[in-house]
């Protein structure tokens, strides 16, 4: 006979229960659409109304919300790096930045070969789960104690505080939070007078104390938050990126473009939004990556010192290891931000190092550790 438990989540797994997102994005299984059709909502409402049934012993006409807050809650905070994002013209790029979701290394629910395969879609595998994206284009590692500026605001995207702000917000807070970002404070030639960028090296620290105080505050802010939860919260911080593997990716590219104009149309419009990206820049973009990423592993050592028993803090160097120097691997239009093979490489190694949050969270007690290593290994084409 089949627990009450099991075959709720038999109901989830199928479907039968969707959420639509909080901000970002969010979703319980990979049919889960934007928009919701009335024909969904009847069938929702089934759905629920059988659940009820289910657990009546225990929870007597349980209502939908308290179905999904059952459910694991992950949340994602990044740049354009953890979105589906690239540069083109100007129209395009703005409503681009303004209404695209989902189609992204962390989250994406078409299950066709041609489309990402997410973390979402890889952990749903497990177990079904909401996951909500607050990554925004352009986002930076902030101090936290200034206003958006109109330009953000305009194309709807938040600095690192303002994504903890809404996090924070949220009535039911994330069992995993997976946290990628830095990568817009990584243009030090843009703030460096052109007599000191020959030796960056005190600008290089001075940056890197920055920024790392700035990601500091806001971990402490979340860590603060997951004190007060009944439940258990992982936190991941992941490294930033090998640019050393991007920048061979990139010199690829600029080989291929080349020999034919035609391909990747706005690679040098790139140098307009990121100097540093400039091939005089790229060994100093490289170092500074590096040290601001030996200060994160740093300060979660440290704060992990104070972290509470039911919070895990960790530290991952999937993403900051990944090999994506490959031109297939960057987009086609601007030789800068993820392809869709570039998001899906990003997926299996992010999720490879999931296996300890999710083993803190209980998550692993549905399935062994060995089925999360395989599904982390599994190809991704599918």
């Amino acid at each position: 006979m089949l627990s009450r438990n099991y075959i709720w989540l038999l109901l989830l797994g199928f479907g039968l229960v969707s959420t639509p997102g909080a901000d970002g994005s969010a979703a319980l299984s990979p049919e889960t659409s934007a928009s919701s059709s009335a024909p969904r909502k009847i069938s929702d409402e089934v759905a629920v109304d059988a659940v009820d049934l289910l657990f009546l012993p225990d929870h007597l006409f349980m209502n939908r919300r308290e179905v999904i807050e059952r459910l694991p809650h992950v949340a994602m905070i990044g740049d354009s790096l953890s979105k589906n994002a690239y540069v083109s013209s100007i129209p395009s790029t703005f409503w681009r930045v303004r209404t695209e979701r989902r189609r992204d290394w962390f989250l994406d629910t078409d299950s066709s070969a041609a489309s990402v395969y997410s973390v979402f879609e890889r952990l749903e595998r497990l177990t079904p789960l909401v996951a909500t994206e607050h990554s925004g284009v352009g986002a930076i590692v902030d101090r936290g104690d200034t206003r958006e500026s109109f330009a953000r605001r305009l194309i709807r995207t938040r600095n690192f505080s303002g994504q903890v702000d809404q996090v924070l917000k949220a009535r039911r807070y994330p069992d995993l939070i997976m946290l990628w970002i830095g990568h817009n404070n990584l243009d030090w030639a843009a703030e460096t007078p052109v007599k000191e960028r020959e030796h960056p090296e005190k600008r290089f620290e001075e940056c890197t104390k920055k920024f790392e105080q700035n990601y500091r505050r806001q971990v402490r802010r979340l860590i603060a938050r997951a004190e007060k939860e009944d439940h258990k919260v992982a936190i991941v911080v992941f490294g930033l990126v090998n640019f050393e593997a991007f920048f061979k990716a990139r010199e690829e590219a600029e080989a291929l473009r080349e020999s034919n104009r035609k391909l990747y149309p706005y690679l040098e419009i790139d140098y307009g939004h990121f100097l540093s990206m400039r091939p005089s820049y790229r060994g100093g973009m490289i170092r500074l990556a590096l040290m601001m990423n030996k200060e994160l592993h740093a300060m979660v050592t440290d704060l992990n010192r104070q972290c509470p028993p039911n919070v895990q803090l960790r530290y991952s160097d999937a993403l900051a290891n990944v090999d994506i120097g490959r031109a297939e691997l960057i987009h086609a239009m601007d030789a800068w931000h993820p392809s869709v093979k570039g998001h899906s490489v990003l997926a299996k190694a992010a999720l490879s190092d999931l296996p300890p949050s999710l083993e803190f969270l209980g998550i692993e007690q549905k399935t062994s550790a060995s089925t999360v290593s395989k599904l982390a290994q599994q190809s991704a084409g599918r």
